[in-house]
């Protein structure tokens, strides 16, 4: 049997239940890219928000392409088991911020409607780094934004608000892109000026949108999982998530109108997110990916295997403290040491089983940002980071197929530069100006001749 509104009741007495009454809220929230780390994260915040107090903020969620999430969700009228796991055990609860999912393909107009609709004022977006549609350089990929991306859907949002004189959104990015929020108004202001240039000035007007740090470890759920979760709760649910206790959200104060009262249910809402999000991006993303082809190359299959190799946690450890750690300029009172000291116990926690393949995905849309920006910094200083260069020689392994098939939006760009240049010539053919991954970082001779050195030596 499955969960749905009609069998909560039948639910264990010591599972948790949404603390408001449902069919009273209405839609605030459209959110694209409802997998699980959203499910885990800002539905759940969303969810405790509701539960503390008035306010209309359920969720609609938007799969940009695959029907699976709707298909999990809709005939569970949204509801879905949150389990955090630790060694000590399991804690569940049933999340009901979700009102349901759609296709936006499939039910365009209602999207559309919903975007438009007085009472929503926060769009938002988990839509991962490859669907922003950043060419390599980081300008707008107009083909790849015109096929189903986010940004067509909100230009015709913005045009039915502006027509209704209605207000503005929120929109609110959740992905981990440094300046995620800048980087998000300046895509769909590019998008506006190709495909909607009478909305340029309304958009820019009557928008906003804040940056934001995202911070829990959301491992994708298995069949054995949703085995566990059945039997925990009594009832089968296909969109079970599983993640840690740990979770994390820093905001900008920079809304356009109403929000949920995220910050009492532990988000943090300040003027600056920045040395939150960068130090996230280059310690915790830097080490996962390090840890994801370092492992993977290793014959490890999850993160908490990895981090108890001998030979790799020192280098993570390196990673962090002395390369990603050294490059930051931390905010008033955030201690980056004991932040590195409570990445590695929440890499060893060995009941979530976050699979190293799953962040070794879409890397060359990743590493710019948690890899070469510190290798830049280091660069200008006159330093190099050992720890860094070893790990991306274990991803130009990776992308070469030495882990086996590649899921990257660039694989076969990738393997066109690797026949051509080799193991010999893969540095400056991918890294060198005016290449596939050019970057503020220009990798110097001796840095060259590091990575080639390891790559060889595999």
């Amino acid at each position: 049997m499955r969960l749905s509104a009609a069998q909560l009741e039948a639910l264990p007495a010591n599972i948790a239940r949404p603390g408001y009454d449902r069919d009273a809220r209405g839609i605030g929230i459209v959110h694209f890219g409802i997998g699980a780390f959203h499910r885990a994260h800002m539905a759940a915040y969303t969810d405790n928000a509701m539960a503390a107090g008035a306010g209309d903020w359920r969720i609609l969620g938007v799969s940009l392409r695959s029907p699976a999430v709707r298909d999990q969700m809709r005939v569970q009228d949204g509801f879905y088991t949150l389990v955090e796991r630790s060694a000590g055990g399991s804690k569940a609860r049933i999340i009901g911020a979700v009102t349901d999912v759609l296709v936006a393909s499939e039910e365009r107009e209602r999207l559309n409607a919903a975007l438009a609709a007085p009472t929503t004022h926060i769009a938002s977006f988990t839509i991962t780094e490859k669907g922003y549609c950043r060419a390599p350089d980081g300008s707008l990929d107009l083909a790849l934004a015109d096929d189903h991306s986010a940004f067509s859907y909100l230009a015709e949002a913005f045009a039915r608000r502006k027509a209704a004189a209605l207000p503005g959104l929120t929109l609110l990015s959740c992905d981990n892109l440094a300046g995620n929020g800048a980087q998000l108004k300046r895509l769909i202001g590019d998008y506006l000026a190709a495909r909607a240039p009478a909305l340029v000035d309304w958009f820019e007007g009557q928008c906003t949108c804040p940056s934001t740090m995202v911070d829990r470890i959301v491992p994708a759920t298995t069949d054995a999982d949703r085995a566990d979760i059945e039997s925990l709760i009594g009832l089968r649910d296909e969109a079970a998530v599983v993640t840690e206790p740990f979770s994390q959200w820093v905001i900008e104060d920079n809304f356009f109108g109403p929000r949920p009262a995220w910050e009492l249910h532990g988000a943090q809402i300040t003027s600056d997110v920045h040395a939150y999000e960068t130090a996230k991006l280059r310690m915790l993303n830097g080490a996962h990916s390090a840890l994801a082809y370092l492992g993977l190359k290793r014959g490890h299959h999850y993160v908490h295997q990895a981090i108890a190799d001998p030979a790799l946690a020192p280098l993570i450890g390196q990673l962090m403290r002395e390369e990603a750690a050294a490059s930051l300029t931390p905010a008033p009172g955030q201690d980056l040491n004991a932040y590195a000291d409570a990445l590695i116990e929440r890499f060893n926690n060995p009941a979530l089983n976050h699979r190293l393949a799953q962040i070794a995905m879409d890397g060359s849309q990743k590493i710019p940002q948690r890899w070469l920006e510190t290798l830049a910094f280091h660069q200008a200083h006159g330093r190099q980071c050992p720890a860094i260069l070893s790990s991306l020689a274990a991803w130009l392994g990776h992308i070469r197929g030495d882990n086996g098939a590649v899921d990257d939006p660039l694989a076969r760009a990738l393997k066109a530069v690797w026949d051509q240049a080799g193991a010999d010539g893969i540095v400056p053919a991918l890294f060198g100006p005016a290449t596939l991954m050019a970057s503020g970082w220009h990798p110097s001779d001796a840095e060259a001749a590091f990575i080639r050195a390891a790559i060889c030596a595999n």
